[in-house]
């Protein structure tokens, strides 16, 4: 229901927008069109990675590895793999809606997205060059700890 209410606000939105100027929304429109092109093959290369990786893994090894009963070393697990990691926010979500379907647990995707959103492994080297090697490791270092506390304040809020 909620889905159809967005859809129906955006579609009016859009109305008004043509109303109101069609120049400028036939421009905006071409403008989103190109970001949808520039957005799509990640997308969805990454979904497809996670279908492979659900069809091939069952619910019972997603549980196990990342489920809600794999404790603090599927949080770690999960933290870690977000953090080397380089996936844009837009697809990690669903990827992540994906894998709790799949029997992955609150905590646990919770670490994996934060971790993903903060802690950057693959652009470290970029960051040393700008930021200098300690103040780089440093943010990193408190971003992964950030994740793993956010992680367990949403598997704790999940939980009440």
């Amino acid at each position: 229901m909620d889905t159809i209410l967005l859809y129906l606000i955006a579609g009016v939105a859009l109305a008004l927008s043509l109303v109101k100027d069609k120049a400028k929304t036939a421009t905006a429109l071409k403008k989103a069109l190109k970001a949808l092109e520039g957005i799509l093959p990640q997308f969805l290369i990454v979904l497809a990675i996670v279908a492979v990786t659900l069809a091939v893994l069952d619910t019972d090894t997603v549980s196990r590895f990342i489920g809600s009963g794999s404790g603090v070393w599927g949080v770690l697990g999960a933290a870690i793999v977000g953090a080397i990691t380089l996936i844009p926010g837009f697809v990690a979500f669903p990827a992540a809606a994906a894998l709790m379907d799949g029997g992955a647990g609150v905590t646990q995707i919770a670490a994996f997205v934060s971790s993903l959103m903060m802690v950057g492994v693959v652009t470290l080297p970029m960051e040393i060059k700008y930021f200098g090697k300690q103040a780089a490791l440093a943010r990193n270092a408190l971003a992964f700890l950030f994740s793993l506390v956010a992680a367990l304040f949403v598997g704790w809020a999940v939980s009440l």
